[in-house]
């Protein structure tokens, strides 16, 4: 299949073809999307024709009119928003479209890229399932929050598309899906214009086909240089815990990891066995204590006004967050910070580390969408992440491996994750 990054250089060379693969895209989408479930909301084709005219009228940027899809919980100027929820759920599409755009839907346009439509989300990009059903594991969950984002871009039905992690919701559902989640440095990218959950933790992280699209996309949305060219060779350090204070390794993670090394080292790479600080359990329980007090700041006039609009789940953990002390807050901030600092230091014995991306395979069914353990404490302390696709579990179900790069370490992070990608294909 062709890349993206390929694409937008023929793009570039003849823009009169993007009409026609405009078309076709969401000819497909409309076909093949009533069952995937992705998507919430999709521009008509006489709209994204005439925005894709816009944008070549305008200087197209880098993204040269490719299609992506944006989590349902970030704000469009031209599409409804209704955050995954009952309570937006009523009303025409104008009534609950945004006058403007989020920050991050601003910075996909101004790269040159037609936000297609609204990717499904879980309610509030908490638990309660949504509809969408995994393109690479059949009768399997495709994970949360960000389900649609991750579905679409393993369907093949947008080559990029936008997600945001609080505590493992780009990593966990690109991990189940079987495609790359990127989920940046926290502030990398923009989240003015978000439905926030988590100010302390919510990141917004793409999805892409392959680790260089994604370098590729994020460098487009970024203004930082993240896109991987041709580096010079480097022998990798490479970290890989022996164990993990949020519980043990499933037979399917362990798998992908003896997979993952495997091909490291036959590719040069050094793999190096590591115990985690003692702190990296603080900081796993300290990312609970900031989210429920955070997210109950966030929502608490909501579920006051509206408490019949909330699922279960999401309302008896907003009851639940609602004690949580002030004292027991700053307590956790300041655990956070003093992680925060430490990994300075910790990350200089490693390039970066590599663990599982998600507990197991994605489960069986559709009523729950995973666990985030192995994504929360990475998330609190704010460091570059990917998923890397291409090893599967016991099932031979998508299985992740999570690349996990030190403070602002985003490009370091990237180029790791590409060779863990190059050398998973070069496996016999």
């Amino acid at each position: 299949m062709m890349s993206a990054i390929h694409q937008a250089g023929q793009l570039a060379s003849d823009s009169r073809i993007a009409a026609d693969l405009l078309s076709a895209r969401l000819a497909r989408i409309e076909a093949e999307d009533g069952a995937l479930g992705a998507f919430t909301a999709l521009l008509d084709l006489p709209t994204a024709l005439r925005q894709l005219h816009q944008l070549q009228a305008s200087g197209i940027g880098p993204l040269q009119g490719l299609p992506v899809g944006v989590k349902d919980i970030f704000d469009t100027a031209d599409l409804p928003t209704r955050y995954g929820s009952a309570l937006y759920s009523g009303g025409s599409d104008a009534e609950q479209t945004p006058r403007v755009d989020a920050a991050m839907v601003g910075a996909i346009r101004r790269a040159g890229g037609l936000v297609m439509g609204k990717t499904s989300t879980t309610e509030f990009a908490f638990l309660n399932p949504t509809r969408t059903l995994n393109p690479n594991a059949p009768g399997r969950t495709p994970g949360g929050s960000s389900a649609g984002s991750a579905a679409a871009v393993a369907a093949g039905l947008v080559p990029f598309a936008v997600g945001t992690q609080t505590g493992g919701s780009v990593v966990r559902p690109a991990s189940y899906c079987g495609v790359t989640g990127f989920k940046p440095s926290f502030g990398l990218l923009p989240t003015p214009g978000i439905k926030c959950f988590s100010w302390s933790l919510d990141t917004v992280g793409l999805f892409a086909a392959s680790v260089r699209e994604v370098a590729w996309f994020a460098d487009a949305v970024s203004g930082f240089a993240l896109a991987l060219g041709d580096a010079p060779a480097k022998k990798w350090r490479i970290g890989v815990p022996t164990a993990y204070p949020w519980g043990p390794v499933s037979p399917s993670a362990q798998l992908a990891m003896d997979t993952g090394v495997a091909a490291l080292r036959s590719q040069g790479a050094e793999v190096t066995t590591i115990t985690l600080p003692a702190w990296i359990k603080d900081i796993f329980e300290a990312q609970d204590v900031i989210q429920g007090f955070e997210v109950w700041r966030s929502m608490a006039r909501d579920i006051d006004a509206h408490p019949q609009a909330f699922s279960p789940v999401l309302r008896d953990y907003l009851m639940a967050s609602s004690s949580i002390s002030a004292a027991a807050y700053e307590a956790a901030q300041q655990t956070a910070h003093a992680g925060r600092h430490a990994c300075i230091d910790w990350f200089g014995q490693f390039d970066v580390l590599m663990t599982p991306s998600a507990p197991d395979e994605a489960p069986l069914g559709y009523a729950s969408t995973g666990a985030s353990t192995f994504n929360r404490a990475w998330t609190l302390l704010g460091l570059p992440c990917v998923n890397v696709a291409g090893a599967v579990g016991v099932t031979g179900s998508p299985m992740g491996l999570q690349i996990i790069g030190g403070p602002r370490a985003d490009r370091q992070c990237l180029a790791a994750a590409d060779v863990v990608e190059q050398a998973l294909k070069a496996r016999p």
